[in-house]
């Protein structure tokens, strides 16, 4: 479902000039300066993040807060590489980076200088409503329960899976009923990178597949199954908490942090014995843990009112420092030193080239 949030300072506060830097050295000639307002677009996971971050920068320079949208990481990046005017955003906030066709496709409608912020990790978490069944998940488990064909007799077949039962031993003989993000989100492209495809990694055929075709054994693992085993939920990870409430045998996908905000209401499966916790996200225990980032046009800094204080914002020790603001909503902080990377990156508005894939 598509989210878009306007958020306001309050009528008294008007655009400070005083609040509100302006660079002179980007070279900048178009960008986002018809704008009155910063405009970030893109990952439901770092929606919540950017929209405290755009709050916290309006009550402290007296600006007009961010515009932030929560499309998807890959519907964010479609619109923040469609072009370089004000009708496109200065920002595209992602929960993973950026793969090489869409950073071609930016260079091709003119965004060539992005910066990319990391700004700490996320995990992805498997959960059901407190009351239904514990899950002590592999991810082979999760590939045999969710893909859509799954090796049979040298071949493949659709998976006619109905119960985790059917999928191990000792798991539930609960319907496998899994509410998910859609396939414009970053959440889905972590998900089925770091539990279908290492799952299936586990199989014999699908290693001999890699091994000889790496792009049909992506094909493979990452196409997950339509037959109603899976429901796309849009956007909305709230809405899947919502629905494992009213849907006590079903399971939902979801970021870490909207865990750390409902753990009344679900509560998260272990992957491989080893549940998501700050620790053992930040530790890289956790097998579903990734990154999230935000990208910036180079170019817009200093031409939308704003946006560099935004960016500042973002990667403050009082933001995501250990202990900033952020961590209270859910967000793993990076270690010290990567974190005094990133506001190095800022500062310098340093750019990235290609991506390798």
């Amino acid at each position: 479902m598509k989210t878009a949030i306007y958020l306001a300072a309050g009528a008294a506060l008007a655009l400070s000039a005083c609040g509100q830097k302006t660079d002179t050295n980007t070279g900048a000639a178009s960008g986002g300066g018809n704008r009155a307002q910063v405009w970030a677009a893109g990952s439901s996971t770092v929606f919540p993040f950017a929209t405290r971050v755009a709050e916290n920068v309006a009550r402290t320079t007296g600006g007009k807060a961010a515009r932030i949208e929560s499309l998807g990481t890959g519907g964010g990046f479609k619109l923040f590489c469609g072009g370089t005017s004000s009708q496109f955003p200065d920002i595209a906030t992602a929960s993973r980076p950026i793969k090489k066709s869409e950073f071609e496709k930016c260079v091709a409608a003119g965004v060539t200088d992005i910066i990319e912020i990391k700004i700490g990790y996320d995990g992805i978490v498997i959960a059901n409503d407190k009351k239904g069944p514990s899950f002590d998940l592999h991810r082979e488990q999760l590939y045999k329960a969710l893909a859509a064909e799954l090796p049979k007799g040298g071949a493949f077949a659709p998976n006619a899976s109905k119960t985790w039962a059917q999928v191990g031993p000792g798991l539930p003989a609960e319907q496998i009923l899994v509410y998910g993000p859609p396939p414009t989100s970053g959440t889905r492209d972590a998900f089925t990178e770091l539990a279908l495809e290492k799952g299936g990694e586990k199989d014999a055929t699908l290693a001999a597949l890699k091994t000889s075709d790496e792009e049909g054994f992506k094909a493979k693992t990452h196409t997950i199954r339509s037959d109603g085993a899976w429901i796309d939920s849009g956007e909305n990870d709230n809405a899947i908490v919502q629905t494992l409430e009213k849907t006590p045998h079903s399971i939902g996908v979801f970021g870490y942090s909207f865990l750390e905000n409902n753990m009344d209401k679900v509560k998260a499966a272990k992957i491989e014995g080893v549940a998501p916790t700050f620790e053992t996200i930040s530790s890289g225990a956790y097998p579903l843990s990734r990154s999230l980032f935000i990208y910036v046009k180079k170019a817009n800094v200093g031409v939308t009112p704003g946006l560099r204080e935004f960016v500042d914002g973002f990667v403050s020790d009082a933001a995501t420092g250990k202990g900033g603001y952020l961590q209270s909503r859910g967000l793993i902080p990076l270690p010290e030193a990567e974190h005094a990377a990133q506001k190095a990156s800022v500062k310098d508005l340093t750019v990235i080239t290609a991506p390798k894939s």
